[in-house]
């Protein structure tokens, strides 16, 4: 697991038998980005939702699949994580989507880090959004004003 920011941290593809161990690390919140049905074997959302309700632990499921990231996803984030209950884990097969999401859901969020600060965070969690540079950076300049 690496963090991100306060509060979020990604990983790559989790299983249902590691939600104790989050929860007794003190997560609150588990977001499956993963598609179902991505790879042979892959936990499905419906098992890792029951799984994570018998820990006691809040669960989304956004699925993100390879390539462009969604703007329903980047929404879908973005109040999940306005919302719920942090400690948050956002996972994928490897953690890239899940860190790539984060970036412009963070872009978006009125008083969120600016382009530089997201895309560091990003680098510092083992990912890469470099090319996501541009989209980041409109989405931080299209913010509205805080006051």
């Amino acid at each position: 697991m690496r963090q991100l920011a306060p509060g979020v941290w990604i990983s790559e593809q989790i299983g249902p038998e590691q939600l104790g161990s989050l929860k007794s690390q003190g997560f609150r919140t588990v977001i499956d980005l993963r598609p179902d049905n991505e790879v042979a074997g892959q936990p499905p959302a419906s098992a890792m939702s029951t799984a994570a309700a018998g820990q006691g632990l809040a669960f989304d499921y956004i699925p993100v699949s390879h390539g462009d990231v969604p703007a329903g996803a980047v929404e879908a984030l973005g109040r999940n994580l306005a919302q719920g209950q942090k400690p948050v884990l956002l996972y994928c097969r490897s953690g890239r989507r899940a860190a790539r999401t984060w970036a412009l859901a963070e872009a978006s969020r009125p008083g969120g880090l600016q382009t530089a600060s997201i895309l560091q965070a990003v680098h510092a969690a083992g990912q890469d959004a470099a090319d996501l540079a541009d989209q980041i950076a409109a989405r931080v300049a299209a913010r509205p004003a805080t006051h």
